[in-house]
């Protein structure tokens, strides 16, 4: 029973942290022409099931909120610069935070909890829903208008996603309409936690 105890407590923290995921650096030269990608952005809802690797996710990731200067700032710019804001990236294998810092994946939960993503079946079935999530007691400004900056900073990550995705040959939709209080139960968010928009991505459903 003690060898159990001292082998759980020993080996049990290495396979959740193995259950986190290192990203490979993000690609952040190339790709469509800009005036071309903006010609082929558009809003898809139809998605192959087949993983996003984990290439494009690094890429994508970095193109709605990565780290693109030494002092810190982002791919997107956000009111006042608070960087107010965290990806949760909705995968088969669970929910994971987003590191722009560490170019990593935190495991949040475990298991497939996409039903929970939005109530259409190609959202659930879709291999990724990343949710852009702002923590409003990090947000400066009048308490009353911190919803609707939120809303507009999300608004840039959402567009980027967008253009990477046009780039990449990726399908992508942003979801407004999201069950934010099923997420907030799910993770456990507080009540300064809001799930601002969704957005839904995969690869074209072949010869579609």
């Amino acid at each position: 029973m003690k060898f159990l105890i001292l082998f759980l407590l020993v080996f049990a923290p290495i396979s959740v942290f193995a259950d986190n995921i290192q990203l490979p650096s993000p690609n952040r030269t190339g790709g469509m022409p800009l005036m071309d990608a903006l010609n082929n952005r558009k809003s898809a809802r139809s998605f192959d099931e087949r993983d996003v690797p984990l290439q494009k996710l690094s890429d994508l990731l970095w193109a709605m909120w990565g780290i693109s200067r030494e002092d810190g700032r982002r791919t997107a710019p956000t009111a006042r610069n608070d960087q107010a804001i965290e990806l949760y990236v909705m995968k088969k294998s669970g929910v994971y935070r987003y590191s722009a810092q560490e170019n990593s994946l935190t495991l949040v939960l475990a298991g497939d909890q996409r039903r929970t993503a939005g109530t259409h079946d190609w959202v659930q079935n879709a291999p990724l829903n990343i949710f852009i999530v702002h923590d409003l007691n990090r947000m400066r400004g009048p308490e009353e208008s911190r919803l609707e900056v939120a809303n507009m900073d999300a608004g840039f990550l959402a567009q980027n996603a967008y253009l990477f995705c046009a780039s990449a040959g990726l399908n992508t939709v942003v979801r407004m309409m999201i069950p934010r209080d099923e997420i907030r139960a799910l993770l456990n968010f507080g009540a300064n936690i809001y799930p601002s928009l969704a957005m839904t991505v995969g690869f074209p459903h072949a010869g579609r």
